[in-house]
């Protein structure tokens, strides 16, 4: 029995604070975070239809204690897009106490999940499906900032454009000041010293001017609340656990680290809770800033991420007047890197495309397909894992055949040889490819290279002894596996005559 996943000493807070290399990295990494997760944060709040206010406080409270909570090291979670589309409507319908009784709710049912080990179902989650949903999100980061190209000033363009070349070309000079930062200072020096007048973080929203404070949400604790609050507080812990995990397993695959789900999902839940009773919106992982941390800025710690909450509160409660000042042009660059740096390409490239199998690619597509159609992370993961399912059970059902050995030692006797792994996709046709009315008497059935996995088989090898047996013949299944047996003993004859 293993324990808990070692950590790597490149992700300990000590080291990073031992180390002034490293330090200034996880400090440069969480003001980056911070200034990108504003608008965001103001954007997500709209969409749930609440004060922006909520969603600020949220990504403070979220960083901040998932940095200590959490499993994967560096990875930010804040307010995000998904949890906002999910309990939307208990604001709009029902009030800010119920929305933000749904979140602490969510949180305890995450915690829960995370008991009964709802981790370990990452590992029934395809490679597929994780590029799909990597390719998904990339797609949603870059069409969440058209709506800030669209009917404005040319100099935004020239703007986001000059953004995206110092992003893309300052690494070439040096790697000390991380380039998103440096975009974002120059671009905002451009437009104030120049005047020249394009949107801003200010007109996206009122940032707050006060520290957030403890919020017991005004609900009866009925039966009646938790029936309209429970189906919105579980939809949000399963999206929010989900979209987790995934970034998760994207971060140990850039970082080469491994990381405690478990611990993740618990901390997810744990961090909704506290953000509840401090009248947050809730939330879970954020790939896009996790990106802009861990790729773009190369931070490795949880400092990171406990400093880009940090950094979130103090810009906006003190420094407000200079955040409302950034021009919006500066952050869309930003995400437009990130989005083009979370993409896999080379899952689409056409060599890697006429090597991978067709079922690969159609998994992936599926999954890129129906999230992005949707704007739902869980439906696109969904679909996914269904449609990979589905074409594994074709693939494994053609590997099942039937043999029939002739002996001619013995004329009332036929035997079949049957090969495979047999289940409900691949066992169906079996009761077929017996000859029941040529056989003679005696059938034997060579179970010794198949095995038997389901009920559904076991119901067919009752179905092939029955057609025999209505035709006097006698039927002797052998070579089963010990499983199989056990599996077949206690099955067969109690599963309505054979059918």
């Amino acid at each position: 029995m293993t324990g808990a996943p070692e950590v790597d000493r490149s992700q300990s807070i000590w080291a990073a604070l031992k180390s002034p290399k490293r330090l200034r990295i996880e400090v440069l990494a969480g003001l980056v975070v911070a200034l990108a997760l504003i608008p965001e944060a103001i954007a997500f709040s709209i969409i749930a239809g609440v004060d922006p206010r909520v969603g600020l406080f949220a990504s403070f409270t979220m960083a901040v204690s998932i940095a200590f909570l959490g499993g994967r090291p560096a990875m930010i979670s804040a307010a995000t897009g998904a949890i906002a589309l999910v309990i939307a409507p208990v604001a709009q319908e029902y009030g800010m106490d119920y929305f933000i009784a749904t979140v602490i709710l969510a949180g305890l049912l995450q915690i829960l999940l995370a008991v009964i080990g709802v981790a370990k179902l990452m590992r029934f989650i395809p490679r597929s499906v994780m590029v799909g949903f990597v390719n998904a999100l990339a797609i949603l980061i870059f069409t969440s900032q058209i709506p800030h190209l669209t009917d404005v000033p040319w100099t935004v363009y020239a703007l986001a454009v000059l953004g995206l070349l110092i992003i893309f070309l300052f690494p070439k000079l040096t790697s000390v000041v991380p380039a998103p930062l440096v975009s974002i200072v120059v671009l905002t020096i451009i437009t104030v010293a120049a005047a020249i007048a394009v949107p801003t973080v200010g007109d996206e929203g009122e940032l707050p001017d006060s520290l957030p404070e403890l919020f017991i949400p005004n609900v009866p604790l009925t039966m009646e609340t938790l029936q309209i609050i429970f189906p919105f507080a579980l939809t949000m812990a399963l999206v929010g656990i989900l979209e987790s995990l995934l970034t998760a397993k994207l971060v140990d695959d850039v970082t080469d680290t491994h990381s405690n789900k478990t611990r993740e999902s618990w901390g997810q839940g744990a961090s909704n809770m506290i953000t509840g009773f401090f009248g947050g919106m809730g939330g879970c992982a954020m790939i896009g800033q996790t990106m802009i941390n861990v790729k773009a800025s190369g931070a490795r710690t949880r400092l990171s991420t406990f400093l880009a909450g940090v950094f979130l509160l103090i810009l906006v409660v003190t420094l407000g007047d200079v955040v409302a000042i950034i021009p919006m042009a500066a952050l869309v660059a930003v995400m437009i890197f990130v989005s083009w740096a979370t993409f896999d390409w080379h899952s689409i490239h056409p060599t890697t495309l006429r090597r991978m199998p067709l079922a690969e690619t159609t998994v992936m597509a599926s999954t890129v397909v129906v999230t992005v159609w949707t704007h739902n992370l869980a439906y696109g993961v969904g679909v996914g894992v269904l449609v990979a399912m589905v074409l594994f059970a074709q693939r494994v059902a053609h590997f099942t055949r039937v043999v029939r050995l002739d002996k001619s030692d013995d004329d009332n006797q036929r035997v079949y040889r049957v090969e495979g792994e047999l289940f409900f996709a691949s066992s169906n046709d079996l009761v077929y490819q017996f000859d029941y009315t040529g056989d003679p008497t005696e059938i034997v059935i060579d179970m010794s290279g198949a095995h038997v996995w389901d009920a559904s088989t076991v119901a067919t090898l009752d179905a092939v002894r029955t057609k025999y047996e209505s035709k006097g013949k006698n039927v002797t299944i052998v070579g089963m596996d010990s499983q199989s047996a056990a599996r077949h003993d206690r099955l067969s004859g109690n599963l309505g005559d054979g059918h």
